[in-house]
């Protein structure tokens, strides 16, 4: 005879407070990623879940979580059919709202402007996905793209030289469904609005090279902010944006750090 076990996440609770989010995070897992050349990679993901919880639920269901991950983690759309993935998650729990998050290393072939070697390189990226109460669905791409800035000031007023810094453009997108941004076209976006960009490989005619371009093309980091911020104005496909851009100053103990964000989710 089997004893029927008791659900405590399923008795009342009496305090009378709904909760915002609830659910589980830091969940570790593979990924399949759909790259813009149609082939596909696969990725160390950390995933975040969550769900509304209404007042009269003592707690949510944190194994079923683990069960829609599980079933829905190769569908390879972006990675994951993210909106039908979180359908299921607000269909098994009760909820009216829900949220999914994953955080990954992407890699890409990165070629050096004058030897051409190839190395890999990597990036933190994250696909965001959010169903709201009224049922409107939105989808979030993120990118963090490492890149060298040189000071325009120190390059004006000094009678050599010029400081420089590696500098983190981060950027967010929101688009709609019927549209398509790649994280090879996002990352590159970034890359196009530096003093110069960070290669895994240099030789010494590469080093060259990539001091030189980024003496000639000194920027602060207002500069990158707006170069980034016109080129997601101008493009047809973005709805809402976000982006900060942080130099780790190499001549002070603190950043420099830059904010847009515009448009609608």
């Amino acid at each position: 005879m089997t004893t029927k076990l008791k659900d405590i996440q399923n008795s009342a609770d009496l305090r009378g407070i709904d909760i915002q989010k609830v659910g589980v995070k830091d969940v570790e897992i593979p990924l399949i990623i759909q790259r813009k050349n149609e082939s596909n990679q696969t990725v160390y993901a950390k995933a975040r879940m969550s769900v509304s919880l209404p007042k009269h639920y003592k707690g949510t269901h944190m194994s079923r979580f683990m069960e829609v991950l599980n079933e829905w983690r190769e569908k390879n759309l972006l990675g994951v059919d993210i909106e039908g993935c979180l359908k299921d998650i607000m269909n098994r729990l009760d909820a009216n709202s829900a949220e999914l998050e994953f955080s990954f290393k992407y890699f890409l072939n990165k070629t050096a402007p004058i030897s051409k070697n190839i190395c890999t390189m990597s990036y933190d990226c994250s696909f965001e996905g959010e169903i709201d109460k009224n049922g409107k669905y939105t989808f979030i791409l993120g990118a963090k793209v490492p890149v060298t800035t040189l000071c325009p000031c120190s390059k004006e007023i000094s009678d050599f030289g010029a400081h420089n810094q590696r500098a983190i453009i981060k950027i967010k997108v929101s688009y709609d469904n019927d549209k398509m941004i790649w994280l090879e076209d996002l990352i590159a976006l970034a890359e196009q609005c530096c003093s110069a960009q960070v290669y895994p490989l240099l030789k010494r005619e590469d080093e060259k090279f990539v001091t030189e371009q980024a003496y000639q093309n000194p920027k602060f980091v207002e500069d990158v902010l707006r170069d980034v911020v016109t080129r997601l104005r101008n493009h047809p496909d973005v709805n809402w944006f976000k982006v900060e851009c942080e130099a780790f100053e190499s001549i002070h103990n603190h950043s420099a750090w830059a904010f847009q964000q515009e448009g609608v989710l």
